[in-house]
Order: structure tokens, then sequence, then C-alpha cells
């Protein structure tokens, strides 16, 4: 069901990490943001895959995790993904890729969930040296990292309490907490 789906796809910073995602699995999930929809059906989206151990430890340090959670640098080895897909907009076919990019990779979190992985959505990059490494030409535009692997971290909705924050946090037992705010809260008419 998707609002199952929806409810699960929290964004995940603690992977298994040995355990592995085919590149199959990759073109899959990257298929899903094809067949999506497309503003002016312009299709300038582009990816990169990678679920190779030596690729991904050069991706990894180009990351920044989890800008609330100031005294914590990162997944631990062990707890890094297993695989990474990089969106990219090509300047040749778009002027924008807002619209786009937030349903290609929603699509590509959504299928990752039904598929029992779990995702994060990655926009602190150093795109400088990322589309150094990547070797893509000027007209080319990195516009978001997702890490892909199996969760090794447990996420929960919880609903904002009055006078609370929407900021995630951490319990004593690792668990991920995600505030939302309630949908009285959101609609502003009916």
């Amino acid at each position: 069901m998707i609002e199952d789906l929806i409810k699960s796809n929290r964004s995940c910073r603690r992977f298994l990490q040995k355990e592995a995602v085919p590149v199959e699995t990759l073109r899959w999930l990257v298929n899903l943001a094809r067949l999506s929809a497309s503003s002016a059906n312009l299709q300038p989206l582009k990816y990169i895959l990678s679920n190779a151990p030596p690729k991904n430890e050069l991706i990894f340090p180009c990351l920044a995790w989890a800008g609330y959670l100031k005294d914590w640098p990162g997944p631990s080895e062990g707890e890094r993904p297993s695989a990474y897909i990089t969106i990219i907009g090509d300047w040749n076919l778009a002027k924008n890729f807002a619209t786009d990019l937030g349903i290609a990779a929603q699509s590509i979190l959504l299928g990752a969930r039904e598929q029992g992985l779990a995702g994060c959505m990655i926009g602190s990059i150093n795109k400088a040296l990322l589309q150094e490494m990547f070797n893509l030409p000027k007209h080319f535009e990195i516009l978001l990292v997702i890490a892909l692997g199996k969760p090794g971290e447990t996420a929960v909705l919880e609903e904002v309490k009055p006078g609370g924050g929407i900021k995630y946090w951490r319990d004593q037992h690792g668990v991920h907490h995600v505030p939302k705010r309630s949908l009285e809260d959101i609609i502003l008419s009916e």
C-alpha cells in the first residue's frame, strides 16, 4: 500500500554495508524514475550508479550527513551505504530541474522501500570534487546523491508536540525519531 511505503520511507543514515545492492536493482530503480512524470516531458536527468566498494569509497567523503546531528560525522565503516545513485541535470535539455528531481528521487526511494532497502537523499555534496571524479562535462550538474542499502537503523514517525520542534533526533537506543506536523497544522482551508 502506498501509505505504508511513504511512512516507512525515512532518511536512513546507517546501513548494513556488507549487504550488496545488485546493479540490476539500481537499474530498476532508475527505470522507475525514467517512467515517472517529467516537467514538459523534457526528461533532463541522468544517473550514475555505484555498487562497487572502491567507487563507493570515493563517493562517501564527498557527502555530508545529518545536519541536525551535529556531533555525528556520518556512518562508520560497516554502516555505510552499499550503493549510490547520483542524479545529474543536463543543462542542454532543461534550465530547471526542481520538479523532475523531486519526482525522480521519491520514485527511487519508494521503489527501494518496496525492495526492502532504505535510502537517504543527500544534497550537501562536494560537487566540484565529485564532478571531477566522474569526469563530467560542464553541461552536467550534480543535483543529488541517493545513498542506498539494507537499513541498519530504525526510524519512527511522531507528531510534533505543542511547543516542540521538527528536528529529528536519536534516542539512547539509536532509534531515529522524525517529528511531523499534524494534518490540521498544514491544511489551511477545506
